[in-house]
């Protein structure tokens, strides 16, 4: 019997926890945070209930259903395998922004970028990876970064993996649109070169990714707690507020997974909030910049 699957302990509260239309119990929570965790490893402490009640309250009232005891139902059977997707997607955070914590693409650009691009020009096999890509702000920012300082990326073995738990979200990513205050941050003479304007006038236009960019990028749906069907090495790897949804011993399972996909040159970027505790295999390269500590075979 799965642990969302267990009924609660004798004695459990049958109270609300929450205030709302929806009967929202300790049992409910626990049994959502269960197979949340179950599915993703993302961790639910007792504080973000009110999160999770506000977000599957919408839920609830497009299914037409009564309680959160029914929805948990719902979600645990073969039939609600598509609703557990959906509250997937809404119990994730996705918050991003291009050129977020910009010291990255500085230190990717000055102090990764030369080799990789000589290595790319010797006809090497150059791969990065954007690990939690949300709505496309990261690798859009990576190609970019690769872009100005290797415009003819595009004609050598030189790509982007981005990947992402939530296919809505990579929908928004593969569309690679934004309006006017998203790309924003994105230095002007990038813009100028490598997007184009997709309708409207100036002030009200959306903004789409060029062609060169978007065919840097391959998306993919992965959960970084299930099977990464990935093949050959990396010599970047962005996981960046990501980490912090997990408990600390997935957190060291996900970086001992990254290590052994990282060429030995290879950099990890991660969260401004977030630490690789793995002193064995990592050693620092810079603000929330990571390199292998010591050479592979």
């Amino acid at each position: 019997m799965s642990e969302a699957s267990k009924p609660a302990p004798a004695g459990a509260s049958k109270r609300a926890i929450v205030e709302g239309e929806f009967l929202f119990t300790d049992e409910d929570f626990r049994r959502v945070s269960a197979m949340l965790h179950a599915d993703s490893g993302i961790h639910l402490p007792e504080s973000k209930a009110t999160l999770v009640y506000s977000r599957l309250a919408k839920r609830l009232r497009g299914l037409g259903l009564r309680s959160f005891r029914d929805y948990c139902e719902l979600i645990a059977g073969a039939e609600g395998a598509s609703e557990r997707q959906a509250m997937l997607a809404a119990l994730t955070t996705n918050v991003t922004r291009f050129f977020r914590e910009p010291h990255h693409f500085d230190h990717l650009h000055d102090h990764v970028l030369p080799e990789l691009i000589q290595e790319a020009k010797a006809g090497g096999r150059v791969r990065l990876w954007s690990a939690g890509c949300s709505t496309g702000q990261e690798p859009y920012s990576i190609a970019l970064t690769v872009l100005s300082a290797f415009p003819d990326a595009g004609a050598h073995d030189f790509r982007i993996l981005a990947s992402d738990i939530d296919p809505v979200v990579l929908e928004t990513a593969k569309a690679a649109t934004y309006d006017a205050e998203a790309i924003a941050a994105i230095p002007a003479p990038m813009r100028k070169r490598w997007l184009e304007q997709v309708g409207g006038a100036r002030a009200e236009a959306s903004w789409r990714m060029g062609q060169e960019v978007r065919d840097l990028i391959a998306f993919r749906e992965l959960n970084l707690n299930g099977a990464w069907p990935i093949k050959g090495r990396f010599q970047a790897i962005f996981c960046r507020n990501v980490a912090i949804y997990f408990e600390e011993p997935t957190q060291a399972r996900i970086w001992a997974r990254f290590c052994d996909l990282m060429t030995d040159r290879a950099r990890l970027y991660i969260g401004h909030s977030e630490r690789v505790n793995d002193d064995t295999r990592f050693q620092s390269d810079g603000l929330t910049v990571y390199r292998l500590k010591r050479s592979r075979s």
